[in-house]
């Protein structure tokens, strides 16, 4: 140790050099700081500011067309919705940028001074004649006080028109043909009339049926893109109820009732709605009193002017006031509360005891703690991409809690509509084709399912073999002719019968008077027999209809391929999500 003392003192100096260096630097303090931005797409960053814009932007439209408060659940809606959209905002730009889509300082000038400007630019600038007022639109670009303004309005105009661009890229492989619009006019314009007899698959019962696991376990290998999962998430949770109680029921019938006496001796009833926010809105005018629900027939018992006792409708305290009666006709007025869990003895008291909860359970462990309050303790899975969890609902806020946990870690409360959880993650499932026993029952079913539609579809067999004509067959099948008149080609279901496509495309292929050969359809067996079709001539498709078909296609054709373009998109990019660790700083 003596003879080591100089080369250990050198490793000393040396290392503290390198401390003194990086904390000169703020190595350290960056760190500990944490993500610079919400995230990034193949390292193009997304800013906070970006991101609470566009956050802010849903949220203020969603209180602009919603009423009531918005609840955290929905808050976290929003804000995926917010990310899905920079994120595939990203993706587009970065795609342009790599195809060399842009937009020249020439292109721009015509956007704005051209003889066809932007539609920005018009809605501005246009004079009631429907031309471009041009000397108001220069002076607008040569003042001063402009400028900045001008930078940004081009920059958006460059980014719409590079936008559209793309999307003329993208459609220009989505051509609807001549041939197209034909068929769709045809399918749009063709009627049916027929009769049929329905065998349902679900009359075979499951005793006439056996399933072996060799059949599972063949299907399984056959299919197994069926059964492939996202990254699933098995979690365990226990749950604080913030549903009104009986006290939050009692306080609302008080409100309403202290409203009794205001409401008899208002003038404007309905500026007294307004101003004391009532659930329901003001109706003023007359009805019959036979078209008076049931629950509010008590109103007519009422004096003009008289108002009712609290009554409870639809689980919320109301008081009736009748305005007015004229030639056997009332005017009357709901006034109501609603009723709400109490933010302090309520929701505060829930959250409170979630919290102590998830604070004792990191240090004891949550099924220790969960046992020593009595707590119950539930299971449940998610999956990626998927909000909707069995027994909590849609939670887009657990969805993203358990993406970004570590297995056997806990999560601080999390509030949905109506309960308080805290929940802690088991396991995490990679993504793949999921195990035979995980889908056994599922298999179970869809191999009895195959086997009762080829029993059933044998039994139909053999049944027209001896009865071609279809009152023949009705009557050994003790089944009745259901009957289907103006069927079009283009629909999707039957009435009475349900959804079956491949059924009426076979009807469209016979001739009037023709009976078929038993058709297997999604939930029965048909035979079918057709009285009449009125086929469509296309001759006589005007222009108007040719502009409208050809519309609706290629917008569903370029709906359904934008989609798929951007989850290609994200199949291939590096995407880093850092909004978890960001809130949690």
């Amino acid at each position: 140790m003596r003879n080591s003392t100089a080369s250990i003192l050198w490793i000393l100096i040396f290392s503290f050099g390198i401390l003194w260096v990086l904390a000169d630097v703020d190595f350290f303090g960056g760190i500990t700081a944490g993500p610079s931005n919400m995230g990034s797409v193949n390292g193009d960053g997304i800013s906070f500011e970006e991101y609470n814009q566009r956050v802010s932007f849903y949220t203020d439209e969603y209180n602009q067309t919603q009423d009531g408060i918005m609840t955290a659940e929905t808050r976290a809606a929003l804000e995926e919705q917010a990310w899905d959209d920079l994120v595939a905002a990203r993706l587009m730009q970065q795609k342009m940028n790599e195809m060399g889509i842009s937009v020249t300082d020439r292109e721009l000038l015509n956007m704005v001074t051209g003889d066809n400007p932007a539609p920005f630019i018009r809605q501005q600038f246009q004079q009631q004649d429907g031309t471009i007022d041009r000397v108001a639109l220069q002076a607008a670009i040569d003042a001063p006080e402009n400028s900045e303004i001008w930078i940004m309005i081009e920059q958006q105009l460059r980014d719409d028109r590079r936008q559209q661009k793309m999307n003329n890229y993208i459609g220009s492989g989505m051509r609807v043909s001549n041939l197209d619009i034909r068929n769709q006019y045809i399918r749009n314009n063709s009627f049916a009339d027929i009769e049929f007899i329905r065998f349902p698959y679900a009359d075979v019962a499951d005793d006439e049926i056996s399933v072996s696991e060799d059949e599972m376990r063949s299907y399984l290998r056959n299919n197994p893109d069926q059964f492939r999962r996202s990254e699933t998430y098995r979690f365990r949770y226990v749950s604080w109820d913030i549903t009104p109680t009986s006290a939050d029921t009692a306080n609302a019938i008080r409100d309403v009732e202290e409203m009794r006496p205001r409401f008899a001796e208002a003038e404007n009833d309905s500026l007294f709605f307004e101003r004391n926010f009532s659930a329901t809105p003001f109706r003023g005018a007359f009805v019959d009193p036979e078209s008076i629900r049931d629950e509010y027939r008590p109103v007519l018992d009422l004096e003009v002017g008289e108002v009712s006792e609290v009554l409870m409708i639809d689980d919320a305290p109301h008081i009736l006031k009748k305005i007015d009666e004229r030639n056997g006709e009332i005017k009357f007025a709901a006034f109501s509360y609603p009723v709400e869990a109490d933010p302090v003895a309520t929701i505060d008291r829930r959250a409170e005891s979630a919290r102590d909860f998830e604070f004792y359970a990191e240090d004891e462990g949550f099924m220790e703690e969960a046992e020593r309050r009595e707590y119950e303790v539930r299971t449940a899975t998610a999956t990626k991409g998927n909000n909707f969890i069995p027994g909590l609902g849609q939670s887009q806020q657990t969805l993203m809690e358990l993406e970004s946990m570590r297995v056997n870690s806990i999560s601080d409360p999390i509030e949905l509509d109506d309960q308080f959880i805290v929940i802690q993650l088991q396991e995490r499932i990679p993504e793949g084709t999921r195990p035979f026993e995980e889908v056994r029952s599922q298999l179970e079913n869809i191999v009895r399912n195959n086997k009762r539609k080829s029993a059933m579809l044998e039994r139909v067999r053999d049944l027209h073999g001896s009865a071609s004509e279809l009152e023949d067959l009705a009557e050994a099948a003790g089944k009745e002719i259901q009957i289907a008149e103006d069927l079009r080609m283009s629909a999707n279901s039957i009435p009475g019968a349900g959804r079956e496509p491949g059924v009426i495309g076979r009807a469209f292929g016979m001739e009037p008077g023709q009976v078929s050969a038993p058709i297997e359809g999604e939930n029965a067996v048909f035979v079918l027999r057709v009285n009449d079709i009125t086929m469509a001539n296309p001759d006589e498709m005007t222009n108007a209809n040719r502009t409208q078909i050809r519309n609706q296609l290629e917008q569903q054709k370029f709906a359904a391929f934008s989609q798929i373009f951007i989850d290609k998109l994200k199949e291939e990019a590096t995407i880093r999500d850092n909004r978890n660790r960001v809130m949690s700083r």
